[in-house]
């Protein structure tokens, strides 16, 4: 799998700590860079509330956060179709990622 995609920039986000390398269309940089700022906060706020960590901390986060999606949606507040889009475009963007990070460990 090559490194770089085109038409994409490879930009790195933190996230607890932890650098990761993330490739992202510059049309859709900023919102990248919202969601990390959105993902780290509640990560970091989970993280002071429970003594879980790694994958247990993230899926806390998860669900959190979608949890507060949910809620938006059933109150008309999202569109839905948009959202999931950019979500699953946004979780491919962070497995791959997380892939990469796990090869130098």
């Amino acid at each position: 799998m090559p490194d770089s995609v085109p038409d994409q920039d490879k930009i790195d986000i933190d996230l607890m700590g932890r650098q990761y390398s993330v490739s992202v269309k510059p049309e859709e940089k900023e919102t990248l860079l919202a969601a990390v700022a959105l993902v780290d906060d509640r990560l970091r706020k989970l993280a002071g509330k429970s003594s879980s960590g790694g994958e247990a901390l993230a899926l806390m986060t998860a669900l959190d956060i979608a949890n507060e999606f949910v809620t938006h949606q059933r109150a008309g507040g999202l569109d839905l179709p948009d959202y999931r889009r950019r979500i699953n475009s946004l979780g491919e963007r962070f497995e791959q990622a997380l892939a990469k990070q796990e090869k130098l460990f």
